[in-house]
């Protein structure tokens, strides 16, 4: 299988009449100033495609639906009560459909890996399942059905709040103990579903986690990679800090050997002191600014991060919406709206664009464990072409393309995407969207029927 790019993104710079081979889901030869064999897919604009460090599948479902002002201050907090209560309805069934349609989604948007952020693991009520990992072989038969590359992520919530207070409601779909989660990842080890899937854990929170037990599953679990929520909300950080007697980055950073393995999701409130800690670990400050600002998060200190050559990634965390181009928009323009100056996500001096996009191809994957991020010999064959004759591209250089996807490109723009060599989006359509938009319509309306 090989691939014809009129133009495209080798490492830092632009070349044309490019020539990629695939074999085994691998970039296998790169050759520059050829012409394309018959046999080539032939495409306009070639570029890596991105890994979604953080989602969570099942609450695509849920949006639209929390965006009336109750009576009060609507907040991080009421969203929460209200996803519980959604959650409570959802069958093994809805969440492979559910997930179908997110993983099609972020293919079609550009996204050719995504981390599966999962802690739904039980029936309602919190009873296991017959086979632990049951919810999780949901979301590889979803992965498997879609092509999309996965890193899955089990995990691990054990309390209600920062005190160790016990589950309730909604919670109790989550919950295990270390020794049960610890047989859940082995479980789902077992299951992955593509050659190129990663497994690795995520302790929730500080919140949801002790400091004992984040101890203990890092111990048994030395490799791959490691994910946590972290500083989302000025709440948690304050109960953080009246418990632990530091804030969650500092205490983390303190108690935690976190370096390159580790993906720090939101991250969205911290001191220089804090920022500086975490840029020098080498772990992943993972972004998900469309979420952040719908849920009213903050905004992340970037311009600190990004001079102290901090490593970030972009995910989609509640698939409220899911667009690649606008979570860097967001990211960049919420870094903006906070300096009141321009191009701010980048060192220096540059193009913002290409700085935001490949330094979120880089750090997504290295918080995926996936061998991506570059288009290079060896690399998995993660691959996006995009439509260069767009009204929106069709005037710009090869080094003004990534400033024209990231700030005027609508959706919409991807024409095909390489998952480790799977050809999953052509034309600018999934393979599999006539069997996943239906089927999800049907699964939809009968949670619906439900709640």
């Amino acid at each position: 299988m090989s691939v014809h790019a009129k133009s495209a993104l080798l490492g830092p710079s632009w070349f044309n009449d490019v020539r990629v081979e695939i074999g085994d889901g691998r970039i296998v030869g790169v050759q520059t100033d050829v012409r394309a064999a018959l046999e080539d897919t032939q495409v306009g604009v070639l570029l890596p495609a991105l890994g979604n460090l953080h989602s969570h599948a099942f609450q695509r479902a849920m949006a639209g639906m929390t965006e009336m002002r109750a009576a009060g201050r609507e907040s991080f907090w009421t969203w929460r009560n209200l996803m519980y209560r959604f959650l409570d309805r959802l069958t093994p069934e809805q969440i492979e459909a559910i997930a179908a349609l997110v993983f099609l989604e972020m293919q079609e948007a550009g996204y050719a890996a995504v981390g599966e952020f999962h802690y739904v693991h039980h029936q309602p009520g919190g009873a296991p399942y017959d086979q632990l990992s049951e919810l999780s072989q949901r979301i590889f038969a979803a992965a498997d059905h879609t092509g999309i590359g996965l890193t899955h992520l089990p995990v691990l919530y054990t309390y209600g709040n920062v005190t160790q207070a016990p589950l309730t409601g909604g919670q109790l779909r989550f919950g295990n103990d270390v020794d049960r989660f610890l047989t859940l990842v082995e479980g789902c080890r077992a299951g992955l579903p593509h050659s190129d899937s990663e497994i690795g854990i995520a302790p929730h929170s500080l919140r949801a986690v002790s400091p004992a037990d984040l101890r203990r599953v890092l111990q048994a679990q030395p490799d791959g990679p490691v994910h946590i929520h972290i500083a989302e909300q000025l709440k948690e950080i304050d109960d953080v800090q009246a418990t632990f007697g530091q804030r969650p980055v500092a205490w983390l950073l303190d108690n935690a050997d976190v370096d390159a393995r580790w993906c720090l999701i939101h991250a969205t409130h911290m001191t220089d002191d804090e920022t500086h800690g975490l840029a020098r670990s080498g772990a992943v400050a993972g972004l998900c600014p469309i979420t952040e600002a719908n849920l009213g998060d903050g905004t992340f200190n970037g311009a600190r991060y990004i001079a102290e050559e901090g490593r970030f990634g972009i995910g989609s965390d509640s698939n409220v919406r899911i667009s690649l181009p606008e979570e860097l928009r967001t990211l960049e323009y919420s870094q903006r709206l906070r300096d009141h100056e321009r191009a701010v996500m980048v060192k220096d001096e540059g193009s913002v664009g290409h700085a935001l996009y490949t330094g979120a191809a880089r750090g997504g994957a290295q918080a995926l464990g996936r061998d991506s991020g570059e288009i290079a010999t060896g690399k998995l064959a993660d691959l996006v072409a995009i439509d260069r004759s767009h009204p929106t591209l069709c005037a710009l250089r090869d080094d003004q393309l990534l400033d024209g996807l990231c700030f005027a490109a609508p959706d919409g723009l991807v024409t095909d995407l390489w998952s480790a060599g799977r050809h999953t989006v052509q034309q600018g359509r999934h393979i599999a969207r006539d069997q996943i938009i239906p089927a999800y319509r049907s699964a939809i309306a009968g949670l619906l029927a439900s709640v």
